[in-house]
């Protein structure tokens, strides 16, 4: 175990990252190039090693936090990487750009500051791989049933990689040019560089995953043609459907996507362009929306070098501390401050978020350009507009990070798979699987007639990296059972809200 005084002798000490002057002048990981281990393996001493480790509660996928605590702490990473991938595919991954639910339910954080467990995998992982502890597990013997994943984020990768190494021959679709759905475009370099993705990739086609970039499944390819090759699908598409801004002014230029604007940047760092078909140089930014995708948007404009960047946010600022309606466990909406907004403070010397702001309308030049955003307060339980607190802030380029309200409608997908949309704009799943929850069965039934199974953010709606792994891990196993009758891979979400078939 751990020193069991750990928790009381060492106070909490997030890993440093790069000073904030250094980390914008490139694109590199905010903590790239830093010896951790010595720090980490000090903080991971703090585990309490409690009876009951909510933590577990906290993790969507159940990772066996005090456990690889223990090893980390005595440095046996070998040990710690095992533990770590025993629930996790992608510990790189989740490491990185997790928001970490299981600190917040860390028992220490009832009353004190949770172990900083995030700091944790993500060195566990990293060692793991330095120093080659990762390698290709093929089968050993391939079973003769064959799967289609269609979508290569994170959902799709899981799926894909569990039911391999089950013995299933596995064919994963993407409609971009290259592998890695949102991880690969969406998320910036600075948060995860890509070559942590690409050695991934590399280690399950090793294992015998086939991959076909550059397929839209319902537009290129009939999903019959598809249907008829494979012995099951999981439909994991994600949650591609953004959310507009219906304002006057919205067909001016200079107004775009999130998505839109990151991929761009995103393409750059990966050799594609020399510069970015959307860039922020010299612009002045305000970036609509407060929640991660804003915050990458705000990273990737400060690097970007613009000339004054704002983002709004349509909520009330939080506290620092939980309110009584968010009690330990659960996750807080607290105050908190990404490494961008970090940036944005070193740079500007003030945070650039504004909190209880609505967009009015938008104002353009003769050219049809944007030129100005008005804006005003409103109201914050109601969200109604304050009379006399309008405003104007001057914006040559408007970046709207608004979230995503569902897979998206119009790829042929859905209708040509028979698939419904449910209430709020998902995939609907099996029903039954309610039924069969309140009946105690742990293991329910997901079999459906077509042999279609819904992952990830498709079916659950716009979510973490963390579900969507863990998603498709109980994609995998709920196929396994569909294909063989029976399975030995586990499902996670088995008894809570795992993906079902459609």
């Amino acid at each position: 175990m751990t020193d069991p005084f750990g928790f009381l002798n060492t106070p909490r000490r997030p890993v440093t990252p790069r000073p904030a002057e250094e980390r914008l002048g490139d694109w590199h990981e905010v903590h790239a190039g830093q010896a951790l281990l010595p720090v980490v393996s000090l903080q991971a001493g703090r585990c309490m090693d409690c009876g009951i480790p909510f933590c577990h509660h906290g993790c969507p996928l159940g990772n066996l936090v005090p456990e690889w605590n223990v090893y980390a702490a005595h440095g046996d990473w070998g040990a710690a990487a095992e533990r770590l991938h025993a629930t996790d595919n992608f510990p790189e991954f989740t490491g990185r750009v997790c928001p970490a639910p299981c600190e917040a339910a860390c028992v220490l954080a009832i009353n004190s500051e949770p172990v900083t467990i995030k700091n944790v995998e993500q060195t566990i992982a990293d060692q793991a791989w330095e120093r080659g502890l990762v390698s290709p597990l093929p089968p050993e013997r391939l079973i003769g049933s064959s799967v289609g994943v269609v979508g290569s984020g994170p959902a799709g990768l899981a799926a894909a990689q569990q039911l391999t190494r089950a013995g299933h021959t596995v064919a994963v679709y993407e409609r971009a040019d290259r592998i890695g759905g949102l991880l690969r475009y969406g998320i910036p370099a600075f948060k995860l560089e890509k070559r942590h993705l690409d050695r991934r990739i590399e280690q399950m086609r090793a294992e015998g995953t086939v991959f076909c970039p550059g397929v839209d499944v319902g537009r290129d390819v009939a999903v019959a043609e598809v249907r008829n090759r494979h012995d099951a699908m999981i439909v994991a598409v994600g949650a591609r459907q953004q959310r507009d801004l219906p304002v006057p002014g919205r067909e001016l230029s200079g107004i775009h996507q999130a998505m839109e604007y990151l991929t761009a940047a995103n393409r750059v760092t990966e050799g594609d362009h020399a510069q970015p078909a959307v860039t922020a140089e010299g612009r002045h930014v305000v970036i609509v929306g407060g929640g991660d995708t804003g915050s990458d948007c705000l990273g990737t404009v400060l690097r970007q070098d613009a000339a004054s960047v704002v983002q709004l946010d349509i909520n009330p600022e939080p506290g620092d501390t939980r309110t009584e309606s968010q009690p330990w466990p659960v996750y807080p909406k607290i105050l908190r401050a990404s490494h961008a907004h970090e940036e944005a403070r070193a740079r500007d010397g003030a945070d650039p978020r504004t909190y209880s702001m609505a967009t009015v309308r938008f104002e353009g030049d003769a050219a049809g350009r944007v030129r100005a955003l008005h804006l005003t307060e409103v109201e914050p339980s109601a969200r109604h507009p304050l009379a006399g607190t309008g405003r104007v802030l001057r914006a040559d380029l408007v970046l709207l990070a608004l979230g995503f309200s569902g897979p998206e409608r119009d790829t042929g997908l859905a209708q040509q798979l028979g698939l419904a949309f449910d209430a709020r704009g998902n995939f609907a799943r099996n029903a039954a699987f309610a039924a069969l929850r309140e009946e105690g069965d742990e293991q329910p039934d997901r079999r459906a007639a077509d042999g279609v199974f819904v992952a990830g953010d498709a079916g659950r709606g716009q979510s973490l990296v963390v579900w969507a792994i863990a998603e498709g891990r109980s994609a995998a196993a709920a196929a396994d059972r569909y294909l063989t009758g029976s399975t030995d891979l586990p499902a996670p979400l088995a008894a809570t809200d795992g993906p079902l078939t459609a």
